[in-house]
């Protein structure tokens, strides 16, 4: 069973920086041939994608974050990151890492991806 759980969450002002880390606990660092991707929920608006790897190891990062996101994993330790920079007041969200062995971020909808975190707030102050 896979159990992702998020961490480095925080509030931080405009500009400023963090990294999320996503591990998958039950895996006892095994590695693991899912895709993965992180997805944000802004207070009323719906979910979005923010950035997927598969299980190759390639990448895609959404338009909205590009240039100051970045979307990497450790395959040693099954724990996937996000390195945000020059953070923006919109970038404030709940922020969820997600796995699958068949959904693959940007050619299938959230809500096909089976395995999700429980979620990390991400604060951005102007």
């Amino acid at each position: 069973q896979v159990q992702l759980v998020e961490s480095g969450g925080g509030s931080v002002q405009a500009g400023g920086s963090l990294r999320l880390s996503c591990v998958d606990s039950n895996s006892g660092y095994k590695y693991r041939p899912y895709n993965m991707g992180w997805f944000r929920q802004a207070p009323g608006k719906e979910r979005e994608g923010v950035a997927g790897i598969d299980w190759g190891g390639s990448k895609i990062v959404a338009d909205s974050v590009k240039g100051r996101f970045t979307i990497s994993k450790d395959n040693a330790k099954n724990t996937l990151y996000l390195q945000m920079n020059s953070l923006k007041p919109e970038d404030t969200a709940m922020y969820y890492c997600a796995a699958d062995y068949y959904a693959k971020y940007g050619r299938s909808a959230p809500d096909q991806f089976r395995y999700w975190g429980q979620g990390i707030l991400v604060t951005v102050s102007s």
